[in-house]
């Protein structure tokens, strides 16, 4: 009796090795969410990337015109209602630096690619009539943008 109980310790346990289907099951879907997980934040990160892209697109365009305005003070309120798109434009006539501004913008934005985009100008004046101030806002807008691109200047003749 004593030798069947010391067969009995000595022989090895039966030990179970490597994994259960339970834990394979389990593993899998901890990584597949991960995986779903990632893929979403790609997603939204070139989203984004597009995004910034149109903005710095059309960040460039208002400045250019701002600096088209600013180089030509003289003709300042000549500016006043430019208003393009892909579709039209409405350019003053005169004077001949201010049309081909208008003109050049215009094309500019076309060639930007941005979705229905649509700049335009308005000039008003501020503060006191002596001083000879115009507030210029060039504003930019496209179809994925919720609120327009807005730039503000004051222009001094004096």
């Amino acid at each position: 009796m004593q030798t069947t109980m010391k067969r009995q310790r000595l022989l090895p346990r039966n030990r179970q090795g490597g994994f259960s289907m339970l834990e394979v099951m389990i593993a899998l879907t901890v990584i597949t969410v991960g995986m779903l997980g990632i893929a979403v934040m790609q997603q939204f990160a070139i989203a984004r990337n597009v995004d910034a892209k149109e903005l710095s697109v059309a960040t460039n365009l208002a400045v250019e015109m701002m600096d088209r305005i600013q180089y030509s003070q003289k003709n300042v309120v000549s500016y006043n209602g430019v208003d393009v798109s892909s579709a039209s434009a409405t350019c003053p006539a005169t004077p001949q630096m201010t049309a081909g501004d208008c003109t050049q913008w215009q094309a500019r934005l076309i060639a930007s690619r941005l979705p229905s985009v649509r700049g335009t100008v308005s000039v008003t004046a501020t503060g006191p009539a002596s001083l000879n101030q115009w507030l210029v806002t060039v504003q930019i807008r496209w179809s994925n943008l919720v609120y327009p691109l807005t730039f503000t200047s004051v222009v001094s003749l004096g």
